[in-house]
């Protein structure tokens, strides 16, 4: 559109009362289909080790609040997430070491990468961890984090606080009464085998495997499984779902694409997945991005199974989500 001198001279009289012309920027805020800043990323675990033990020597849980490694997109670089929507981190806690009851706006989930002995408290639920275990910290509960074990545990963070943010509406509150290194049994700390907050693994695996002897792999997907809230049956948290598929040895799936730019992370075996024009081989405890809108196909090494977690639900109750198998690459 041929920017005229009248045009110009009336934008510029325009912005003087704070307003624009929408012909000027309906291609860009309109689009045909999904544009992102979101660049499709890996995160290899071996790599970010050394850094996330660094971190424990350099600063205590206690002075860093949550001693957390921000997994920040390539393509969003200062603004503190994974994708547009979703926030994800690497955290650690040392044997000994206990972070402190708070509370906020934003929802959690903790998926469990190396260690096991630590747990999580959820209003005063105590939870122990061990790898591929996942556990929910719905909005605005107090939870707090302590590792009595001897060994270092690392847990994959993901939150919706850029959806929050983008609401403004975050809040936070550290807990008055933290309960915090109480002795199990004490009433403000009800140690649990089972949760509606904890999803252990074992039980989850062993329903991919019973997939896997009953029928054929989804073209796209392989053997997979959406993880349910145990109250509501709906999603884990309303504005993130979870997942966990398992790959057979030499399976390659067919190109997928959807709205939610989803997170991964390897739990078991070796693969490569493609994603547009990228390609990421991966082992466990790694970690990749795949954007939205962005087709994405699997091939498997030897017997693999991904975790993943992406703003879903967020985006099916708004009625925006799309998916389309057999996508371009």
């Amino acid at each position: 559109m041929e920017a005229t001198a009248d045009r110009r001279e009336f934008y510029t009289r325009l912005r003087t009362k704070h307003a624009a012309p929408l012909w000027e920027v309906l291609s860009d805020i309109v689009r045909r289909d999904p544009r992102t800043a979101v660049e499709a990323a890996l995160w290899r675990y071996d790599e970010m080790r050394p850094f996330i033990a660094e971190a424990g020597r350099i600063i205590t849980a206690e002075e860093a609040e949550r001693r957390v490694l921000i997994l920040e997109n390539p393509g969003l670089t200062g603004m503190s997430r994974i994708t547009q929507s979703l926030y994800a981190g690497l955290q650690l806690i040392l044997p000994g070491e206990i972070a402190h009851s708070h509370r906020h706006s934003a929802s959690a989930l903790r998926f469990i990468l190396e260690g096991a002995g630590a747990y999580t408290s959820v209003d005063g639920e105590r939870m122990t961890m061990k790898p591929g275990d996942f556990i929910l910290t719905p909005f605005w509960s107090f939870h707090d984090h302590g590792n009595p074990g001897n060994d270092p545990v690392v847990w994959l963070d993901g939150l919706d606080i850029p959806i929050v943010n983008m609401f403004d509406t975050s809040f936070f509150e550290k807990d008055d009464h933290d309960h915090d290194g109480d002795e199990e049994g004490a009433p403000s700390v009800r140690p649990v085998e089972s949760s509606t907050m904890k999803y252990p693994y074992d039980p989850h695996r062993d329903r991919l495997v019973q997939m896997s002897k009953n029928g054929d792999p989804d073209p796209c997907h392989g053997f997979k499984l959406e993880y349910r809230n145990a109250k509501s049956g709906g999603p884990p948290l309303p504005t993130i779902g979870a997942y966990l598929q398992l790959l057979p040895k030499g399976l390659g799936t067919h190109p997928y694409r959807a709205t939610d730019a989803t997170i991964f992370c390897a739990v078991e075996g070796h693969g490569t997945s493609r994603v547009g024009d990228k390609s990421f081989t991966w082992g466990p405890r790694d970690i990749f991005v795949v954007p939205s809108w962005h087709a994405v196909s699997h091939s498997a090494d030897e017997e693999s199974v991904l975790f993943s977690f992406s703003d879903r639900p967020a985006q099916r109750a708004l009625g925006i989500w799309r998916e389309e198998a057999g996508a371009r690459t």
